[in-house]
């Protein structure tokens, strides 16, 4: 088998991996208002760290896709085109923007800690920037209502996310990459 080959199969494997991992604990969340805690952040902020922008981005998009034809991955165990659609939708999608900017970053950054973490707070930023104003326009309400139930109450935990994957995904990284099975 071509070196090439086995590299594209190990890529296919970790994307789904990941994928794997976002079906499953994406639905644990705790309702808090109209978007939930969940553990979906620090999820895409790991694939990200771990797989890079590309392999990352393609993981959340199986997981969207999955969501959008109706397996319960999302918060509370929903799915179906009208959840990702919705008010809150704009969070969902926003994921991929997360991970494309936050991946695009870390890697033009050689993953160097503090640009890693700089590069998550501004992919955080763009999905905050995104879902709110899909909010607003659904939900015909005022920016400042949008972000006082949509982003405010998630603030210091997206930093502890942030932080927490910062410190576990650097690591894990280093090792896939020490037994030359990420690229």
């Amino acid at each position: 088998m071509k070196e090439e080959t086995v590299s594209a199969v190990q890529q296919l494997c970790f994307i789904a991996l990941m994928a794997g991992v976002m079906c499953l604990l994406g639905p644990l969340s705790i309702p808090i208002g109209p978007v939930p805690i969940s553990v979906m952040t620090l999820l895409i902020y790991l694939s990200v760290y771990i797989l890079g922008m590309k392999m990352g981005t393609i993981s959340c998009v199986i997981y969207l896709m999955l969501g959008f034809v109706g397996l319960p991955v999302f918060a509370g165990y929903t799915g179906g085109a009208g959840k990702l659609l919705g008010p809150t939708g704009g969070y969902l999608v926003g994921y991929i923007f997360l991970t494309l900017v936050s991946g695009f970053l870390m890697e033009k950054m050689a993953y160097q800690r503090i640009w890693c973490l700089l590069a998550t707070i501004a992919g955080t930023a763009v999905l905050y920037a995104f879902g709110t104003a899909w909010f607003v326009v659904l939900m015909d309400c005022s920016i400042g209502y949008a972000l006082s139930m949509c982003v405010v109450p998630f603030l210091i935990g997206d930093l502890a996310k942030i932080v927490l994957a910062e410190l576990v995904g650097q690591e894990v990284r280093r090792r896939l990459r020490a037994a030359n099975l990420l690229i």
